[in-house]
């Protein structure tokens, strides 16, 4: 696997951002994949305090890639939740709509197929992935690790401390401003055609909370499979779960050989 760490304008947030590329090297793919011209694409977003470089420096990502056939997009959202903030911040459009095009000016052998683009995060990251496939229907899977699935009340648990922070985000933390940031009501954008993924530790704080969440988002209509096992919010069980999403996703997923 190439890595690649690039600075680009972003117009959405009028500032230069940076992104990193997880990119198939043709040594370690097959002869046929090294000249593909359609070459899948996972989106990886980080969580809070996170950045573009938080999955591969904290996981074994790359060593997990690296005889598959799939670049891996990793921006920066900083704390901003992948929403267009009350502050003006537009972190939704700078990765949802604008870094996809981006990206295929710099790989012009990636897919621009929807069955072949994936999308997923942890935590913060969870919520952004889910959000983003659900307002652009330009996803085919999304996955979700200890994902910030959260609604209504547990919504307003998680908003109780720092208020100048959130508000930053949300803009008026009442219940009938707040709704517009719920994934339910993400949903009723949504045209049906994505698979969802999500994992949360049984010891994690968001467990319960992804409970009520799946409940509401299986009403909802969506086809999410939902798993849960000993665990808390950990890298530990992100790397794991990374595995399990990339084995799920419908391209030629090649796992290193292993002992045991």
């Amino acid at each position: 696997m190439a890595i690649m760490h690039i600075e680009y304008n972003s117009e959405a947030l009028n500032q230069y951002r940076q992104v990193t590329v997880l990119y198939p090297d043709a040594s370690h793919v097959t002869e046929q994949e090294a000249v593909d011209t359609d070459i899948p694409v996972l989106y990886l977003l980080h969580g809070m305090n996170g950045n573009e470089n938080s999955w591969t420096g904290r996981t074994n990502l790359e060593r997990l890639v690296r005889y598959t056939n799939l670049i891996v997009v990793m921006p920066n959202c900083d704390n901003g939740w992948y929403t267009n903030t009350a502050s003006g911040l537009n972190y939704f459009d700078a990765i949802a709509i604008e870094l996809p095009q981006v990206i295929r000016r710099f790989f012009p052998n990636m897919t621009t197929k929807r069955e072949k683009t994936f999308i997923a995060g942890l935590s913060m990251g969870g919520y952004g992935a889910f959000k983003i496939a659900l307002e652009t229907n330009q996803f085919s899977w999304a996955g979700s690790f200890s994902g910030a699935l959260v609604e209504e009340e547990e919504f307003m648990d998680l908003i109780l401390d720092d208020q100048t922070y959130w508000k930053g985000i949300f803009g008026e933390l009442d219940p009938g401003n707040l709704k517009q940031h719920y994934l339910t009501t993400s949903a009723q954008k949504f045209d049906g055609q994505t698979q969802f993924y999500a994992w949360c530790g049984e010891g994690d704080f968001l467990y319960n909370a992804s409970l009520h969440a799946v409940e509401k988002l299986r009403a909802a209509e969506l086809d999410l499979t939902f798993t849960s096992s000993p665990g808390t919010h950990e890298w530990y069980y992100w790397e794991k779960q990374i595995e399990v999403f990339l084995e799920m996703l419908p391209i030629e997923y090649k796992k290193e050989e292993r002992l045991s």
